[in-house]
């Protein structure tokens, strides 16, 4: 029974079989790894990192790790770059980003056109599931198995709001050929559209609003969205919460530690039935901005 119900898992989420997308609750503070047209958005260097365990306490439960930094190059070009460690039952997956995008600048608003480059490093120890010594399916590891992708993004934003939409991955990638004569596989990673937004709404001088939201579509597979709200309170502390439909509903906190370092945390409640057998979702971010010498100040923008 764990063996058929880790392959339940792994088939139902969505996160599927580790190459498809991650899940993360604290979206808007790693926007480029969604939306190549958001690196080089801000003049200065940014770098985050994430760690998500999913689902805590459930055998087999999704764990993931990503480091991405992007700047702005010049005027106009913005060069990025991402590395995401993703682990799921048996299957784990490396995946490396490159990230490039062009914006065209407007009296108060810019236009950015993104490209992402990825390589996909995936490996399946079927051994881990039990019972998989009697099944002939499952006598085969799956082994650094490399695909290319490549993928495309627009993001138009101003200093208070932002509209993006991205494929990170257009290229279709079948995964585990049960034989070389039948199609059957376990797992088919499809591509998906990402419509994102968010608005700022200055309460006061102290206090601004950011609602935003992330909508995932992909061929085959229930819709996926998420609503945020987060309060900024005098430039330092952030409280929100966040709502993923028919899935999740989820507490976010952040401080500005320093002028250029902030750390996030979210907690996932589950809505679903899978809340009988797992203890919620954590998630930390942990974010630098470095400001070139040339600047004199930091981006007043709250994504």
């Amino acid at each position: 029974m764990k063996k058929y119900f880790i392959i339940f898992i792994l088939l139902v989420t969505g996160i599927g079989h580790a190459q498809q997308d991650a899940q993360y609750t604290q979206y808007m503070y790693n926007t480029s790894l969604f939306n190549p047209a958001y690196v080089g958005s801000e003049d200065f260097l940014k770098i985050s990192g994430v760690y998500r365990s999913q689902w805590v306490g459930l055998d087999g439960a999704p764990e993931t790790m990503s480091l991405s930094l992007n700047d702005r190059i010049g005027k106009n070009v913005g060069i990025g770059g991402s590395v995401i460690s993703d682990k799921i039952g048996p299957s784990s997956e490396t995946i490396l980003n490159a990230d490039f995008s062009y914006t065209l600048d407007f009296e108060k608003t810019s236009l950015a056109f993104g490209l992402k480059a990825s390589a996909n490093i995936l490996n399946v120890d079927f051994s881990q599931l039990t019972g998989s010594d009697d099944d002939v399916s499952f006598q085969s590891n799956i082994d650094n198995r490399f695909t290319p992708n490549v993928g495309a993004g627009v993001y138009y934003y101003s200093d208070n709001y932002y509209v993006g939409l991205s494929v990170p991955q257009l290229l279709e990638t079948n995964h585990y050929e049960r034989n070389e004569r039948e199609e059957t596989y376990l797992a088919k990673e499809r591509f998906h559209t990402y419509f994102m937004g968010g608005y700022v709404f200055d309460l006061s001088r102290e206090l601004k609003l950011k609602p935003a939201y992330l909508l995932k579509v992909t061929d085959g597979a229930p819709l996926q969205l998420d609503l945020s709200a987060n309060f900024l309170f005098l430039d330092k502390f952030t409280l929100g919460a966040s709502y993923r439909l028919n899935s999740a509903v989820s507490a976010l906190a952040g401080l500005q530690v320093f002028e250029s370092v902030f750390v996030g945390y979210s907690y996932d409640a589950d809505t679903t039935a899978l809340r009988q057998y797992n203890s919620g979702s954590h998630e930390i971010v942990l974010k630098f901005d470095i400001v070139n010498t040339l600047n004199k100040y930091m981006s007043p923008r709250f994504f």
